[in-house]
């Protein structure tokens, strides 16, 4: 193999297999790899990739659901030179298509069960669960011992989840993962002697790069399961084989709501990482007041940067728990005003980046990117408070900031409010077109038990003036959401602008 700088997504897995060889690195179901076992897979499912007339440069789709597979294919293709796609396994028709036809993937690798998805004619090649399997012809392939990516080479296509328009392509390069890597494992605390399962979907940077290739570099055991089951999660707990948990606010809600939350023996939970959506703070104190001696960190960030961000460690939540932290090791941030000047702190204003962890732009998108990259700076879309000691609050999604009276509401403080209340499991808060108000403060809410519109009026306005107060209640069964558990509120401002 011809050497490189070895500052490669790969190489981050092969230097774990050469300082820890016999330990184990994934268990998957009925699998166990170790270091040097999984190092051998990738190295042997690049040549099968190469030897299959992909060229480095090829974009490479997966479409498929968490296995060990599908971690192998993603850092074969790192090895190969070639750029790997997550695609939400969710996805069916046009919304499929569109991202298969903007990354002109060469190559889908899927799920036998998914394969009748894909559009007509795309090349595909069954992930697993299939005697022709990417994953079963390994044993028969040599291992690749071509040359190593270069550190500046493009090694995946991060699409955006999508909820206020068409995805797009984040351009990561090696070089940005890795580093954002480093920024992971310093500001989370990430070690060899933890035991993280990953129950999110692998296709979502959060699970894969924040979490399951800084554990692979630091040498840790990892559980990747299909699912976050609340079943398999409580059992592997008490089990004492899981003491590190990542998940977005939608799954540590529903885990705090299940009735054997009060009664599971989950000590053995360490360490809580949440993130991809604005938590609530009456969730996390219910997590605070069940697990005392539990860590939880605040992780933020978006698929642009890597994903993360900023990070709110333990030992700083008291007092700001509704904050966002501090930017991690490789990040530097600024709020700004509509014309890209620093806002006072204590000011709204749009959070900007910059940093090694960025993208390089856009996939074939130039207006795009032009617009999101000005004056040296990412613009992230996300409003902002910083306060004098360096910590970020999220405020708001640009777009999601109510317009009520001519007056500005952000959606979060008014779900807070709501989350307050015993009969509200669920929240979400949009603007609604309105005659007099331009946009009418509306809550979605998910109820728990019996409650009435005018019983959650009445409570948000104990708490927020009156103007914040929705002016409409819609009850439902369950909230629209993308599988990083955020809520579509595009999709609810759709469903009711009627």
């Amino acid at each position: 193999m011809t050497q490189g700088q070895g500052s490669t997504v790969d190489g981050v897995l092969r230097r774990s297999a050469r300082r820890v060889p016999a330990r184990v690195a994934l268990e998957y179901g009925e699998r166990t790899w170790t270091y040097a076992e999984l190092d051998d897979a990738v190295s042997r499912a690049a040549a099968l990739l190469l030897d299959g007339g992909l060229a480095p440069g090829d974009r490479v789709a997966a479409y498929g659901h968490n296995s060990d597979a599908y971690l192998i294919a993603f850092l074969a293709c790192a090895r190969a030179g070639l750029v790997h796609v997550p695609v939400n396994q969710h996805l069916t028709g046009d919304d499929l298509g569109y991202v298969l036809g903007q990354s002109g993937s060469a190559l889908v690798l899927t799920d036998p069960a998914l394969a009748g998805q894909l559009p007509p004619d795309v090349r595909h090649m069954p992930l697993r669960d299939a005697d022709d399997s990417f994953l079963a012809r390994l044993s028969g392939t040599e291992p690749y011992d071509g040359p190593e990516a270069r550190t500046e080479d493009l090694v995946q296509l991060l699409y955006t989840s999508g909820t206020t328009a068409l995805p797009k392509g984040a351009m990561m390069t090696h070089r940005a993962l890795v580093h954002e890597y480093l920024s992971a494992i310093t500001a989370l605390d990430l070690s060899a002697g933890d035991l993280p399962v990953h129950a999110l979907p692998l296709y979502h940077s959060a699970q894969m790069h924040v979490f399951l290739l800084p554990y692979l570099a630091v040498g840790a055991t990892n559980i990747v399961l299909d699912a976050p089951d609340g079943d398999r999660l409580f059992d592997l707990i008490e089990e004492g084989r899981a003491d590190s948990l990542f998940a977005p606010p939608t799954v540590w809600i529903a885990l705090t709501n299940r009735p054997d939350f009060a009664e599971r023996d989950l000590t053995g939970l360490r360490k809580a990482y949440y993130g991809a959506s604005i938590m609530p703070v009456p969730v996390l104190e219910r997590l605070r007041e069940r697990l005392p001696k539990l860590a939880l960190y605040n992780c933020f960030g978006q698929s642009e940067i890597g994903p993360l961000a900023t990070v709110l460690a333990p030992t700083e939540h008291k007092g700001r728990l509704d904050s966002c932290g501090r930017t991690v090791l490789f990040v530097d941030a600024r709020v700004v005003d509509e014309n890209g000047e620093d806002v006072p702190d204590g000011t709204p204003g749009e959070i900007v980046y910059r940093s090694p962890q960025l993208c390089e732009g856009y996939w074939d998108k130039p207006e795009e990117t032009a617009a999101a990259f000005r004056d040296g700076w990412f613009h992230s879309g996300d409003l902002a408070v910083r306060d004098a000691h360096g910590y970020f609050t999220i405020v708001d999604r640009v777009k999601d900031v109510i317009n009520s009276g001519g007056v500005l509401v952000a959606s979060r403080q008014v779900e807070d409010a709501l989350y307050t209340h015993e009969g509200v499991a669920e929240a979400a808060v949009i603007g609604l077109p309105d005659e007099r108000w331009i946009e009418a403060v509306t809550a979605v809410v998910v109820p728990r038990g019996e409650v009435t519109e005018d019983q959650l009026v009445a409570h948000v306005r104990e708490t927020l003036p009156a103007f914040k107060a929705p002016k409409r209640v819609l009850f439902v069964t369950e909230l629209p959401r993308n599988a990083s558990g955020k809520i579509l509120k595009r999709e609810l401002r759709d469903r009711f602008a009627d």
